[in-house]
């Protein structure tokens, strides 16, 4: 059965398969690099993207703030400002984004480090970023940006599995930060 059967009979399975396919497909040590940027637990994050890029981001952060590290998200009420010695995460497909450039802009101008996730390594973005980990979308039978934002999640818990595995009782730390307001 080709992928296009596989898709109409069974979509789940051909939207595992282009995940698969893109991971397999990410640079090892881009990711190291990636995971690297992340090794002084004391560093304030700020995550950033637009659109469903942007959700990612949000579903990343909070990720980050289970496991202890200070995180806020780029435009929420009580993200404060960014400064030297800060770093940024910024979630975007085409590294074009206005606004996702903009900020990354600022930051860089105030000493912060910028990290990108993209699948266009050599665009505006990653022209600022200090770190860029590209995310090699190809084609795909989902609607838009799907396949990008759906391994940009997998790529971050993916390291914040790794930075759990290096924490004594992390799951039950984890647990203790998860709200408990819903």
């Amino acid at each position: 059965m080709d992928s296009r059967q596989i898709a109409q009979s069974r979509p789940w399975l051909a939207v595992g398969q282009e995940i698969t396919d893109l991971l397999g497909r990410i640079d090892a040590v881009a990711f190291a690099r990636l995971v690297q940027a992340f090794d002084d637990p004391d560093q304030r994050w700020f995550f950033s993207g637009q659109g469903r890029s942007g959700l990612v981001a949000q579903m990343g952060a909070m990720r980050f703030m289970h496991l202890g590290r200070t995180v806020h998200f780029v435009g929420e009420v009580s993200a404060p400002s960014i400064r030297k010695g800060d770093a940024l995460l910024i979630i975007s497909g085409s590294g074009e984004t206005s606004v996702s450039t903009g900020f990354a802009r600022i930051a860089k101008a105030e000493g912060a480090k910028i990290v990108t996730l993209t699948h266009k390594p050599a665009g505006t973005l990653a022209g600022i970023a200090d770190v860029t980990l590209h995310v090699p979308v190809e084609k795909s039978e989902q609607f838009g940006g799907s396949l990008f934002e759906q391994s940009c999640l997998i790529l971050l818990d993916s390291i914040v599995l790794g930075l759990a595995q290096q924490t004594p009782d992390a799951h039950k730390l984890m647990l203790s930060r998860h709200t408990n307001l819903q």
